[in-house]
């Protein structure tokens, strides 16, 4: 039978004898019941080695906060940096103008560096202030830069130095890749055309 006794007709001896072996089995595998009781399951990988659920959650976590993080900085760059400081500035000054009296008299601060700030056409010490501003950015110092005539290609789209004389002095490399470059799409063009040329 199921439980480990014979099963039909059977005399008291043989059943007191199983009975006292079922409970003797019983009382050795006791000790081993109650010790995995309170043990907790042991979660393993394919490989064998067990797997730290705790750590596995909080790995998880930390992977979705920075997604999330992520997903919200593309959205932000997705919808203009310079347009949301530009309407953060928008709502700040509408919120310095509502606080201000209705009226506006002639000794608003504010409106005096609005207007000053303004440049009109036809102003003749607007070229005076903007000489006077190129001054003070001139502080950062740029490279010259070559401003001649327009220089040849190259493979790395690098510009001339500001020396340059104009003279191309190259062997030729440069211009045979471009050729070859060139050729090598038209004819893959042209493939293309022929081979869809009777749908």
């Amino acid at each position: 039978m199921l439980s480990g006794v014979k099963a039909g007709l059977v005399s008291a001896d043989v059943l007191r004898r199983e009975q006292q072996e079922l409970r003797r089995h019983e009382r050795s595998t006791k000790h081993l019941e109650e010790e995995s009781r309170h043990t907790e399951t042991v979660f393993r990988d394919k490989s064998g080695r067990r797997r730290d659920l705790a750590q596995e959650r909080l790995e998880q976590q930390q992977e979705a906060e920075a997604k999330s993080e992520r997903d919200e900085q593309y959205a932000r760059w997705g919808k203009g940096l310079a347009q949301g400081r530009q309407q953060q500035q928008n709502v700040e000054d509408a919120i310095k103008e509502m606080q201000k009296p209705l009226a506006r008299y002639i000794d608003d601060q504010d409106l005096d560096r609005m207007l000053r700030e303004q440049e009109r056409e036809g102003d003749p010490m607007a070229e005076f202030i903007k000489k006077r501003k190129a001054k003070e950015n001139k502080e950062k110092k740029e490279k010259p830069r070559y401003n001649g005539p327009a220089p040849p290609l190259n493979r790395f789209n690098i510009w001339p130095g500001h020396r340059w004389d104009g003279v191309d002095r190259s062997n030729g490399f440069e211009q045979q890749r471009f050729a070859r470059i060139a050729n090598k799409k038209a004819v893959q063009e042209l493939a293309y055309k022929w081979s869809v040329e009777d749908m």
